[in-house]
């Protein structure tokens, strides 16, 4: 995705401009006119939806109709997360030319915060060798926990724990694919399984990772005092910290598309997939894999990219939690500078950025990939250091 583009797609986190509704051919006061008629649209419809809730004003037929297409649809996604389970499932947990040395590792499913299922994953140290820390990793947009599963041995050969979870309508986990109703909800989903976590592992540092929209999603969590103060640390992997629409217009009819249509569909958002590695095996396994979303984003799910994105940014501030960044300077889906602001503005004692010259989106998938990962296991090594003193 080219930064200056007219339109965006969207890979394993959110590009720095939201998908124009409307192409940058039409002046400003074309846009105006237009937001305006949609609002007034908006409120028609409101109108209109109030009227027919009305028992004298409903057609006896019609609630049947509804009900039917409602019944199918969901059929229809039930049957999807089916499938998508059992694809989760078969997605290997170890490594084939891995020396697992006594490790062990698992799936299993949990209910999360509105009685959803979240597909989840765990790998561990070897039996009666010491844990030193859990990591929790929250993956980007359209991708799922699976894909982590190197990083997630070369954590447990150093004696980390590793947990991570399908977001809601991502991999295994309940939902329509590639639907995000709230990004809040997949913090109240991590907070179930951070529950989880520390009461299977008492005493045990824990920590978490988020790539991307998830490291959005971590750092928005590690605002909230009674998830803070759980945590040793956050490791950020290319956040969506700053998140911009094409257009200020976009913005602004954002909200009302998103209660009116929230799963419509931006059509041609993802025809061909956005560099995000240089390896081009690291690419070609990404956009081939059935459980990673490459469909046209849809429109409730872009708007809380953009919500979580200006929230993030009236609050960088206020950001107290040790955290690492860590952000390639070619990254042509998230915004490296952002990841810069973020460091500049938190009050943390404890912070660290590393820019990776010449690197793109996905670090944990880059040639350089157990570059990366032995950075941040050194930085969680030096966190419970300090912790120790």
């Amino acid at each position: 995705m080219e930064m200056g583009g007219d339109e965006m797609m969207m890979t394993s986190g959110a590009t720095g401009r939201i998908v124009p509704v409307f192409r940058s051919v039409l002046s400003r006061r074309a846009l105006l006119r237009l937001a305006v008629a949609l609002h007034s649209l908006f409120l028609w419809l409101l109108l209109l939806v109030g009227r027919r809730r009305r028992p004298d004003a409903a057609s006896p037929a019609e609630p049947g109709r509804l009900g039917k297409a409602r019944s199918r649809r969901r059929a229809a996604e039930e049957e999807d997360v089916r499938r998508r389970r059992a694809l989760a499932e078969e997605v290997p947990m170890v490594e084939d030319d891995a020396d697992a040395d006594g490790r062990t590792c698992g799936t299993f499913v949990i209910a999360g915060a509105r009685r959803n299922a979240l597909f989840c994953r765990v790998w561990a140290p070897a039996a009666g060798a010491e844990t030193r820390g859990i990591l929790l990793i929250v993956h980007g947009l359209n991708e799922h926990s699976g894909r982590y599963l190197h990083f997630a041995e070369q954590l447990t050969s150093c004696g980390f724990g590793v947990y991570a979870m399908d977001w809601i309508g991502h991999g295994g986990s309940d939902g329509l694919h590639g639907y995000v109703p709230s990004l809040d909800y997949v913090i109240e989903d991590m907070e179930v399984l951070l529950d989880k976590i520390m009461l299977e592992n008492p005493d045990v540092p824990c920590f978490l990772l988020g790539h991307s929209t998830g490291g959005a999603v971590v750092l928005k969590a590690s605002l909230y005092a009674h998830i803070r103060t759980r945590l040793e640390g956050i490791i950020l992997t290319s956040p969506a910290v700053r998140v911009k629409p094409a257009h200020p217009i976009v913005g602004a009819v954002a909200p009302i598309f998103s209660l009116i249509a929230p799963k419509f569909q931006f059509k041609g958002a993802n025809k061909r997939g956005i560099p995000v590695s240089r390896d081009p095996a690291a690419l070609l396994a990404k956009y081939s894999d059935p459980l990673v979303y490459t469909g046209p984003i849809r429109v409730r799910t872009g708007h809380e990219i953009l919500r979580i994105s200006s929230y993030l940014l009236h609050n960088l501030k206020k950001v107290t939690v040790p955290f690492v960044v860590l952000h390639g300077t070619a990254d042509r889906v998230t915004d490296p500078l952002a990841s810069r602001e973020l460091y500049t503005e938190a009050a943390s004692r404890h912070k660290d950025l590393r820019l990776y010259e010449g690197f793109l989106h996905d670090l944990l998938f880059e040639p350089e990939r157990d570059e990366i990962a032995a950075d941040i296991i050194g930085w969680m090594d030096r966190t419970l250091g300090l912790q120790a003193v």
